[in-house]
Formats: structure tokens, sequence, C-alpha cells
């Protein structure tokens, strides 16, 4: 068998693909105000990083309130609606956070389907009744002239419209199209969320394929503003839909959210700039269960509090279940807070500042601040006449934090494509084949990545494995596997490099 001697830069061993990022500040969880117990004990539970519950909280809150009032900013009137992604690998606890902060949210989901369902019984009878006398009317019309074409204008104006039909009660949706949310806003609720502990399913499905990403990205933008929604399909006619809000909380893993984020379309359109985002450190190894806490009383008052907003009757119009919510302004130390904080994220943003290569999400970070802050102040008090300054402070401080963090993921979102397939394809070598020698066959057939199965890609990837040094070619003609090989490399693990 041929024997491959290391090259000077292999004995060193292999260098990474990807540079380390540099750790984050910790979550400013004391501006959290009234959502900071239930985040605390959701932490205590899961021992997870605290981010994963404080996004969760965030989000959920935005969902309940949304409706109810949108928030002065310094470029007008503004949805309370908060867009959030939270990058965290596999085995991070991301579900048991999300878990008891959306129960409630479920449960009274689950009340509402229940009750939608006798609704619904009612209104196919009522409806059956309508459509019988309306065939009747135009049956007497049709055999009839004059008079009693006459009469049966004035019967069918007596008569009235179809019924409505019971609104959908779902609130939260997890990978929707295009098409199957804004059904969805014209036959339900007029305020809802996306909400996905595995995003990666959403981000990567039908709605963000190649032929729809641009409807949707532009379809989330205009909720994410408040715009009206609007369809023009062949055959189903143009439908708009006002008053209309979202929430959305996108939880992915790591190389999810460095394809999302690398994506020019998403960034292009502003629609990564909408979104808080954060990627905090591990605590996996640290969980141990005898530093794990309880804290039920506080999951308890979150939960009555959802469940009272909840309750509320949301402000719209009864037929057209357009939302009508009302403004909460901004006090004169709120607004005197916003317009400094605004002025120093824009002289920042100047060539050579410390924003200057974030621009979209730090144009964006003042309103971002105000609506946080609109959030926490209707979670507290859901009738609050306005943002007390002290409320506005803790936005700013959380929008800091989240500006922050845009920033130091910027660099690795943008590494390149073929970077990106190598360091997929290393970490299932690495991780998942059992064998010391891989094949380009092997690579072709069972790689992990689909884009992988094609040669090009293939080939370009272990190119940039072997010049880094995690492949090592094997002569041509080596045995490997009992059959002498053409082309074949031995994989460098990190055990044992020679």
């Amino acid at each position: 068998m041929n024997v491959v001697k290391p090259t000077p830069f292999q004995a060193e061993g292999p260098h990474p693909l990807l540079r380390d990022l540099p750790p984050g500040h910790p979550y400013p969880v004391r501006a959290l105000g009234a959502l900071r117990p239930a985040v605390e004990a959701v932490q205590g539970m899961t021992l997870a990083p605290l981010a994963l519950p404080a996004q969760s909280a965030l989000t959920v809150a935005s969902l309940a309130v949304q409706g109810h009032a949108d928030v002065q900013t310094l470029g007008g009137e503004r949805p309370t609606s908060l867009f959030a992604l939270t990058i965290a690998q596999s085995g991070e606890r991301k579900s048991a956070c999300y878990a008891p902060l959306i129960a409630e949210l479920r449960e009274f989901e689950k009340e509402q389907a229940e009750a939608y369902q006798d609704e619904l019984t009612r209104w196919n009878n009522e409806q059956s009744i309508w459509k019988g006398e309306r065939d009747r009317i135009l049956a007497d019309a049709k055999k009839g002239k004059g008079e009693k074409r006459v009469a049966a204008r004035a019967d069918l104006d007596a008569l009235g419209s179809e019924p409505p039909a019971p609104a959908s009660p779902d609130r939260v949706v997890t990978e929707p199209t295009f098409e199957g949310l804004t059904r969805l806003f014209a036959e339900g609720q007029p305020s809802l969320g996306i909400f996905s502990d595995e995003a990666g399913q959403f981000l990567g499905g039908h709605a963000m394929n190649s032929d729809n990403r641009q409807k949707t990205l532009a379809a989330l933008n205009d909720l994410w503003q408040g715009n009206p929604i609007r369809r023009t399909r062949k055959g189903d006619g143009s439908l708009t839909l006002y008053g209309r809000r979202l929430a959305a909380h996108l939880m992915v893993q790591p190389g999810v959210a460095r394809t999302f984020m690398a994506d020019p379309m998403a960034a292009d359109t502003g629609f990564l700039a909408r979104f808080l985002v954060c990627e905090p450190p591990s605590t996996i190894g640290t969980r141990l269960h005898a530093h794990s806490r309880r804290d039920d009383r506080a999951l308890a008052e979150f939960s009555t509090n959802l469940r009272r907003i909840l309750m509320a009757p949301l402000p719209m119009d009864a037929t057209t279940r357009e939302l009508q919510p009302r403004l909460l302004p901004l006090s004169s130390r709120a607004r005197t807070l916003l317009v400094q904080f605004a002025d120093l994220v824009e002289q920042a943003q100047a060539p050579g500042g410390e924003f200057s290569h974030a621009g979209g999400t730090a144009s964006k970070t003042a309103e971002q601040a105000a609506r946080i802050a609109g959030v926490l102040t209707l979670w507290h008090d859901l009738h609050a006449p306005e943002v007390t300054g002290e409320t506005m402070a803790d936005g700013i401080e959380l929008a800091q934090f989240y500006l922050g963090e845009a920033v130091r993921l910027a660099d690795a979102a943008t590494v390149s494509a073929e970077i990106d397939m190598a360091e997929r394809l290393r970490l299932w070598l690495l991780g998942d084949w059992p064998e010391p020698e891989v094949l380009p066959g092997d690579i072709l057939q069972r790689a992990p990545v689909r884009a992988l199965r094609e040669r090009p890609a293939a080939k370009r990837a272990i190119t940039t494995l072997v010049e880094a040094g995690w492949l090592v070619p094997l002569d041509p003609g080596t045995e490997v596997r009992g059959t002498a090989r053409k082309e074949a490399y031995r994989i460098v693990r990190p055990s044992h490099v020679v």
C-alpha cells in the first residue's frame, strides 16, 4: 500500500475554514421589565442561553399586543410587531425554552377551536337558509317579467349579503406560503405570528425557494411595516387586506442562519434588517441538574397576563376584520431619549464609523427601540397612556444589544457559498462518516447537503478541504476498502493528525 508523507503544512495540522466569532455581550435581561421573571424562570429550568427564552418572551408578547396599539416613532406611527431570529445549534434546548412561554397561547387556541366548531355549525345552517331563500327569489324572478323582477330585486336587497363565516381561531403558523398566509389573514384572525423552533423548514421550504422568495420577502416586509396585503392572481382576481399585523420568531441552527444571512435578496430587500438577531454562546456541557431551579409563580403570572391580553377584544371592523389599533404615544422624556439614540447611531453609520457596514440594520435600530418599548409598555398595561422615559431606556438598551449582535455576525454571514459547502462537508466527514478514507462517490451518494451531490460542487468542496489540510489525496492505485482506487482521500481527524 502506498504511504502518503505529510507536507510541512499538513504536519502542523489542518486549519479552520471559518474564523471564530468574537464573543457577544451578555443579554441585557434587566431591560425586559415585566417579562424578566418569566425569562429567568425558563432559563433556570433549561439552563439554556438566556437569549433563547428572552427572544421567545418578547415575540409572544408582541403577538399578544400588536393588534391593540401602534407605537409612535421618529418616523411616524408603526406597528408593535417584532421579528426575531435566534441562532443556536442542535441540542441547545430551543424547544424547551419556547414551549412554556407559548403554552397559554396554545391552550387559548384549543379552546377557541372548540367554540369555532359550534359557530361553524350555526353558520352552515344560516348559510344554507340564506342560499335557499336566494335561489327561490331568483327562480321566481325567472318565471315573470316587469313587476316580478322589480319585486325580486327588492327581496334580494332585503335578504342582504351572505352570512359571514366565523373566523379561524389560529394565531400561530410555522411554515406558511405567501398564499397560505394571505388566506389565513382573509379568513381568520387579523393578528398572527410565524413561530418556529425549527425554522430551517420555513427558510428552506416552498415559500423561500427561488420562485417564491421575492414575493414572500416583499409580503413579510409589508406586514412588518403595517402596509396592506395585496394579491393579484389570474382567475382569483385581486385581494387587498388592510389592518393586519404579524410577529415572527425563527429559531435556526448556525448553518441555516449563515445561508439565510448571506442571501443577497434577504439583505437587499431589507428583510434581514427587520429582525432582532442574536447568537448566544452555547451552554452545552454546563447544564448540570444541580444548577437548575424552578419558579412556577413567575411562569404562572406570565400565562395569566398573556391570557388576559388574548381575551381582550381586538379593535377591528366587524365585517372586514380590519384592525383599528390606537396610537401609543411617547412621553416627552421618551422622545428625547430616542432622538439622542437615533442621532448617535446615525453618526456611527458614516464612512469608517462603527456601523458603516451595517447601515440597513442600523437605520432601523431607533424604530426597533420604539417598537420594543411599545411591547414592554403594553405587556405591563394594555391601556397605558404613553411610553415612559424609563421604558424607552429599556427599549434602547435592548435595541443596542441587537445592533451589536448584527454587526458581530455580519462577517460570518458574508462567507462564500463555496466555503459554506466545504464546511458542511468537513463537519459531516468528522462527525458522521465512519471510514478513515472517503471517495468522491461516497460524497456524491451520501453527502448531507443536496448541492454536494452534484459533481462540480463536490469537487470544489474537496479541493477546499485539501488546501486547508482536512483531506489528504492518496496516490492513484491506493487500496481503500479492498479495492485499488483512482481517486481517494484520507480524512485528517484532530485526534490523529500526522
